[in-house]
């Protein structure tokens, strides 16, 4: 273990969604305001190697970082906290740890002793911890433990802790996140939980440094001190986390509640002055002191889970508090949208966000629904799917192609429009393997994609395997929709408008994986101008 580097835990207990992703990426915020450079990787005790084939009903959505990796969402609240990119690094599962053990022992590198979870596999999980440390480019690395105390799948990465915690004591430190419920019938708070959550931990060895109580009332000292006491904990040591508004407004509340403090003191490290997240406090006032409002449609075909659709909600924050406005949307199954009811399901939107995704549900009703929007002048944003439907609409109703398609849902259609490239006409394997991470993409200039980055060549982070098809290009642009947008070094076209309509943009990248609270992405803030526009242009 590097010397220069601390390791901070989070683990939970008592029940998921304790919120320990935005704990962590809270506190990693603070840490970053105080001048440590800080990263958080996230440990998944399921045995997929990574979330790419996961359901989004069941994971939400997969988060792809530049450098290709298919994640856990919560590294998209990593980056929108603290403005930096995660990589391959920063997201583990148990099946990346396994595959990775048994490749290592098929190549003989155990010298035929048997495999077993302890050493080999928490040794590799230990590695994998310390890999982000090892790089000297981090003084502390958090690293949330998904799932709760308790869980089968969980152990070995608490035994992978405990071994730290026993190895490297001055450098490591848990931080337990447990649930303290208030009964309304008895009307007070309940600390049972919680020591049974603790009493958990200790079980398999690991004592937590800090208690963070997840609450919907705030804790008195005879609480906190009652807590502290049957937990081994000082007072001091037992954070409130109270129910918020927006989780924006965690890291202050954890700055309230002096959590860096405590956990700088405890690793025994400098307090470099006081955080004072200026920016991040001017963008709470403006976020929720809103001067407008618009009505954007999220037209999809996973809304039951709104988790499914996290960054491109998140970016529609920031780029409507950059510009003093509230977006409100309007979440439209594409399962429901028909001829007969489009009017209606889309009445009074001031635009419209065509949602990423794969195979044919959904299809027929993401088509009608840009059809109008393109027909009534209401802005229109497609990303990824949502960009190659837009393709498909303007084929049939435009060009007149009544059979144009993409080849993902009909194999045989007499123009498809959108194919499957040619590096993926080979692949049989259906994890990790689209065409991921960050790509190049050169501007057209004079046009909407050109103007909301003023940049001819921008980086943006994909995840497809079907493009447009560069055959039908020039009837696309002799009939009025342009491609604004290539890759440099393969032609693909990245970007489509329709430069006769007020706002009209197809991307076949995912603006939204880039979009942080800093820094709002310039295709959704432009998107949210042209909304507001239309607006007042219809008021």
């Amino acid at each position: 273990m590097s010397n220069s580097t601390k390791y901070i835990f989070v683990t939970g207990g008592v029940t998921s969604s304790l919120g320990k992703g935005i704990i962590s990426a809270s506190l990693a915020k603070l840490l970053q305001a105080r001048g440590y450079t800080v990263t958080i990787q996230k440990l998944d005790p399921y045995i997929n190697i990574d979330p790419g084939t996961l359901n989004p009903y069941e994971h939400g959505e997969c988060y792809v970082t530049n450098d290709g990796a298919e994640t856990d969402l919560d590294l998209g609240h990593y980056e929108r906290f603290l403005n930096v990119p995660t990589s391959q690094a920063n997201n583990v599962t148990t099946g990346r740890i396994y595959q990775s053990v048994m490749d290592k022992e098929r190549r003989g590198e155990f010298l035929g002793k048997t495999v077993q979870v302890i050493p080999h596999i928490t040794d590799e999980i230990k590695e994998r911890i310390q890999i982000l440390g090892k790089s000297g480019d981090y003084e502390i690395v958090i690293t949330e433990i998904g799932g709760t105390v308790g869980d089968i799948e969980s152990l070995p990465y608490i035994e992978s802790v405990r071994q730290m915690m026993w190895e490297h004591p001055d450098d490591c430190l848990v931080i337990h996140l447990t649930l303290v419920p208030y009964l309304k019938a008895a009307g007070e708070l309940k600390t049972k939980p919680t020591q049974h959550s603790v009493k958990s931990l200790l079980e398999v060895g690991v004592q937590p440094d800090i208690l963070v109580c997840r609450t919907e009332h705030h804790l008195d000292n005879t609480i906190r001190k009652k807590i502290a006491r049957f937990c081994n904990v000082k007072p001091t040591a037992v954070i409130e986390s109270i129910d918020a508004s927006s989780i924006y407004q965690v890291p202050l509340l954890m700055q309230e509640e002096e959590l860096d403090k405590v956990v700088l003191q405890k690793l025994d490290l400098p307090a470099k002055g006081d955080t004072e997240l200026k920016e991040w406090k001017a963008f709470l006032t403006k976020l929720e002191n809103p001067k407008d409002s618009i009505k954007i449609g999220l037209v999809g075909k996973y809304i039951e889970l709104k988790d499914s659709y996290k960054s491109i909600v998140e970016s529609f924050i920031h780029a409507g508090t950059h510009h003093d406005c509230e977006v409100e949307l309007k979440w439209i199954h594409s399962d429901e949208i028909t001829s007969d009811n489009v009017a209606s399901e889309l009445e009074g939107l001031d635009g419209l966000l065509v949602a990423p995704g794969f195979g044919s549900r959904g299809i027929k009703g993401k088509i009608q629904a840009i059809q109008y929007v393109r027909e009534n002048n209401i802005p229109f944003l497609g990303i990824c799917l949502g960009m190659q439907c837009a393709v498909i609409e303007y084929a049939r109703n435009v060009l007149g192609w009544k059979n144009a398609h993409t080849t993902e849902i009909a194999e045989d259609c007499t123009h498809p429009v959108i194919l499957i490239m040619d590096d993926q006409k080979s692949v049989t394997d259906k994890g990790g393997t689209m065409r991921l991470g960050s790509y190049a993409c050169q501007l057209l200039d004079g046009t909407k994609i050109s103007d909301a980055y003023n940049e001819e060549i921008i980086h943006e982070r994909h995840r497809h395997r079907y493009e447009f098809n560069d055959a039908y290009l020039e009837n696309f642009e002799s009939n009025g929709m342009i491609a604004t947008g290539k890759n440099p070094e393969t032609g693909l076209v990245e970007v489509v408008e329709i430069p006769s309509h007020p706002w009209f943009v197809g991307a076949q990248f995912h603006p939204e994986y880039k979009s942080t609270v800093e820094k709002p992405h310039p295709l959704f803030m432009a998107f949210v101008k042209a909304s507001l526009e239309n607006k007042k242009a219809n008021a």
